[in-house]
């Protein structure tokens, strides 16, 4: 069956950025492509680049933001499967889900810096939030993740 082979798909290693502000918010955007969703900034690890270049380079292409200063990086990756009606449908359908490695990251520009209209714009809308609100937010299949880095990240928040 198409589930079937799609249980052996790899999952896709990529970065999440939390992203701080002096007050302790999380900056979130709302994903052009799932106008419902809100979501920290995200995305793959290209061939040969270090974690750290890559969280720094999401960043900067989604949201335009360099004045940064990296707090921590999470001790463990984290895993979400995509849901059903995903699967095959993004990435070219080559991987199940993604396993991302995420940084906590402090904000050390000033509003201005924020600009979401980039070249491939991931993100329509943004805010600061708290990040306790941040599993309410979310699309559902990445709620558990969102959980597990608000609990690793806790004593920062």
């Amino acid at each position: 069956s198409f589930m079937k082979g799609l249980e052996n798909l790899p999952y896709r290693k990529g970065v999440g950025i939390m992203l701080l502000n002096q007050e302790t918010k999380v900056f979130i955007g709302k994903r052009i492509d799932n106008t419902k969703a809100w979501q920290m900034p995200q995305g793959g690890i290209d061939d040969k680049e270090d974690i750290e270049s890559a969280a720094k380079r999401e960043l900067k292409e989604e949201t335009g933001i360099t004045s940064i200063e990296i707090i921590k990086k999470s001790e463990k990756e984290f895993i979400y499967d995509l849901p059903n009606e995903l699967l095959g449908k993004i990435w070219d359908g080559k991987y199940k889900g993604q396993k991302q490695t995420w940084f906590l990251i402090k904000f050390t520009g000033s509003q201005s810096e924020i600009n979401i209209k980039q070249k491939k714009a991931e993100f329509y809308d943004w805010r600061w939030t708290d990040p306790l609100e941040l599993p309410k937010l979310i699309v559902p299949f990445k709620k558990k993740l969102y959980e597990q880095v608000i609990e690793e990240f806790k004593t920062y928040l």
